[in-house]
């Protein structure tokens, strides 16, 4: 075991630190690194590292991983990172890289340590889901006490810590930036040991749990917003690594990009994005967030084109800015918004600051005028801190991941949820100074100042807040409250904060009231054209919600897709990925059939509504047909069909085949109605679903007549 004052004596006396390394040439540098492996080689025994303590919980793995057992014998890489830190996942393509070049047979482990900082952190489900965003597919322990993190003295996220064949601590490097270092030390240890025979070749057993996820029309949405005019809502499919345009009532009419990461500009079939985050809407042209590609794109949705705006497609570390948009580099952007200004603002998550593209010749508060397609700076100074200022470049952010445009006066301004400071905050568009609002404390380097407190400025509590959405009608600011799975809204008038959704715990009840649903780390939300609906991508769920903020209630939008194209129309999807029935749904279980093959049967399908409703204009009800386990049933026939009106009712026909794998199966036939009161525009969706036992039989019998399918909803 590794004793502070001996693991801290051993990095100060690395002669591999500063500048004496950067002004060596690489044989150079490689001759001194098999120097110190050979001097620090001697004290292998004093410097073994502490074993992973018993009962830890692993993913990716067959089962436990032991640091002087199975990894004995090969050049171990422990990152020690948290999933909601942004330096932490500017690493993960150096590791990928590194996984790339030496794999177990050439004697090196890298173990991703997640040492939590949010108690949300800690949770064994979270870092599931983290670790299928991040596709990260080397071995993670959860460190949830910090014990490996508080014997080893590591201080920060992330921090790498390069360990010999006997557990023996060899190298650390500290924070983000140490690609060409880490790749140095490994590939010198991987030599070292390997003249001397201590690597073994043997491969440790790997369980990728991303094999596990079953699939779905989202992936881990990261953000949503509304296009007004055109009655269209844009979804960052983040998981997927594309944009879904889709209507409201959730038939997609465009998707842009593929399931594959990349970056490549083009049609919307031949582009591609890597972990696209947040999307701003103007006119007919979407801004997007393309995260990991550290660029902004535009997706015309006229000419039906992606092309890139901003950004070089590496990570940047510039925090000035002022080039042009294609020549300035950029790092990690989270979230972007548009007003009607001309400038699309930013929330660099990377360099913890906010920015400014320039889509027209303008002029920032208190600057001096800039030509189209400026990307600069606007606010923070690029440290990572809480600190407010009436100057807006000597404010400090700490990963701001959530933006929206607030016009309305007084306040005039940005809204920001600036994620690790767990506060909401406040940048003028009059004069740049940044305000507090609520979260967090008054000091500016505490970035632990976080909880689940309902209450007015710094007594109340967010947990890693990831995103904003202005509601212009009531004067309100929606929060996402990531970590606590809750809807919050703020009123900035007198600063409180209050809970409106969500129990705050994870989960994925909907159908019920506002304070009964759950959620699972929301990261975005916007409001609906009329005011009413407020849409939430549930990040860890895969879904969009809908909040009807008249009724109270919670919903999920169905995603209906069709063959992959570049433009669709507006009648019904081709082909429909089944939608997720709420849980809230009510089953109505009929009696087996008993069917010949190659008969017809036939379904009646009666639905009734309150009284005084009616279905909505625009948002066509719909029926569909599905199985579990039984696909060859539905083999080629038509499994939905638009409920165009309730007085005449729908005519379902489903044609048994000649013969199946089985001759049972159940069918089942989903039902999603939008409809409104008379005197409302509020829409609403409920469903159905009717479970029909069939038992096919070559006996020679009458095919059933037409079979009555009748429910009615209540108000």
């Amino acid at each position: 075991m590794v004793a502070p004052s001996n693991l801290q004596s051993l990095l100060l006396q690395s002669p591999l630190e500063g500048a004496l390394l950067e002004a060596l040439s690489r044989e150079e540098k490689e001759r001194l690194v098999l120097e110190y492996l050979g001097k620090v080689n001697g004290q292998a025994a004093e410097l073994r590292a502490p074993e992973f303590s018993p009962g830890l919980e692993w993913l990716n793995t067959e089962g436990p991983i032991s640091l002087h057992g199975d990894l004995c014998g090969k050049v171990t890489l422990l990152d020690f990172f948290t999933y909601c830190c942004i330096n932490c996942m500017h690493i993960l393509p150096d590791l990928h890289a590194l996984e790339q070049q030496y794999s177990d047979t050439d004697g090196l482990v890298i173990i991703g340590v997640h040492s939590a900082k949010f108690p949300n952190e800690r949770v064994l489900d979270n870092i599931k889901s983290a670790v299928l965003r991040y596709n990260i597919s080397h071995p993670v322990v959860n460190d949830a006490d910090a014990t490996l993190w508080q014997e080893l003295q590591v201080s920060c996220w992330p921090t790498l810590v390069l360990l010999g064949p006997q557990g023996n601590l060899l190298f650390s490097l500290v924070g983000e930036g140490h690609k060409e270092n880490l790749f140095l030390f490994t590939s010198m240890a991987l030599k070292f040991y390997k003249e001397r025979n201590e690597i073994q070749s043997g491969q440790i057993p790997r369980q990728l749990y991303r094999n596990s996820l079953p699939e779905s029309p989202l992936l881990f949405p990261g953000k949503v917003a509304v296009d007004v005019a055109g009655g269209r809502l844009v979804i960052a499919d983040t998981g997927h690594h594309r944009i879904l345009v889709v209507t409201t009532d959730g038939r997609v009419l465009h998707t842009v990009g593929g399931c594959e990461s990349g970056w490549k500009d083009g049609s919307f079939s031949e582009s591609s994005f890597h972990s696209p985050q947040g999307v701003a809407i103007a006119g007919s042209v979407v801004y997007v967030a393309d995260t990991e590609n550290h660029l902004i794109r535009k997706v015309d949705l006229e000419t039906f084109r992606v092309s890139t705006v901003a950004g070089i497609g590496s990570q940047g570390v510039d925090k000035e800015g002022g080039a042009q948009g294609e020549a300035q580099p950029i790092s990690s952007p989270w979230d972007v918004t548009y007003g009607d200004s001309g400038v699309l603002w930013i929330a660099m998550a990377g360099t913890h600051q906010i920015w400014a593209l320039l889509l027209e010749e303008g002029t920032l508060p208190k600057g001096s005028g800039l030509p189209k397609g400026t990307c600069v700076r606007f606010a923070g100074s690029g440290n990572e801190e809480n600190r407010n200022n009436s100057y807006p470049h000597k404010a400090g952010f700490a990963q701001p991941s959530g933006l929206t445009l607030c016009t309305a006066e007084p306040w005039n301004c940005l809204f920001v949820a600036d994620s690790e400071s767990s506060t909401i905050r406040s940048v003028s568009l009059k004069d740049g100074a940044v305000k507090h609002m609520v979260g967090g404390e008054r000091d500016p380097m505490n970035l632990f100042a976080f909880g689940d407190v309902d209450g007015v400025g710094i007594n109340g509590k967010l947990q890693h807040p990831l995103g904003v959405s202005w509601d212009w009608q009531r004067n309100l600011l929606y929060v996402a409250d990531s970590y606590n799975h809750k809807i919050k809204v703020v009123d900035p008038k007198a600063k409180s904060c209050v809970t409106l959704a969500g129990i705050g715990q994870a989960g994925n009840l909907t159908g019920i009231s506002f304070l009964e649903a759950s959620f699972n780390e929301p990261g975005g939300l916007c409001l609906g054209g009329d005011g009413h609906l407020l849409y939430v991508a549930d990040t860890n769920n895969h879904h969009i919600k809908v909040l009807d903020l008249e009724t109270k209630t919670v919903s999920v939008l169905p995603i209906l897709t069709r063959e992959e194209t570049d433009v669709v129309d507006s009648t019904l999807p081709l082909k429909i990925t089944t939608p997720k029935l709420p849980k809230s749904a009510p089953i109505v279980k009929l009696e087996t059939l008993i069917v010949p093959p190659s008969k017809t049967l036939q379904f009646i399908l009666n639905i009734k509504l309150p009284a005084g409703s009616k279905l909505t204009v625009g948002a066509p009800s719909f029926w569909f047909l599905f199985t579990e386990g039984h696909d060859w049933l539905l083999a080629g026939q038509k499994t939905y069909g638009e409920i165009v009106s309730l007085s005449d009712p729908s005519q379902i026909e489903v044609h048994m085949p000649r013969e199946g794998p089985s001759p049972d199966a159940v069918l089942k036939i989903g039902v999603c109605v939008y409809y409104c009161a008379e005197d409302s525009s509020v829409c609403m969706m409920k469903s159905v679903a009717f479970s029909q036992p069939l038992r096919l039989t070559a006996e020679a019998t009458s095919s059933p007549g037409p079979r009555p399918l009748a429910y009615s909803f209540q108000g």
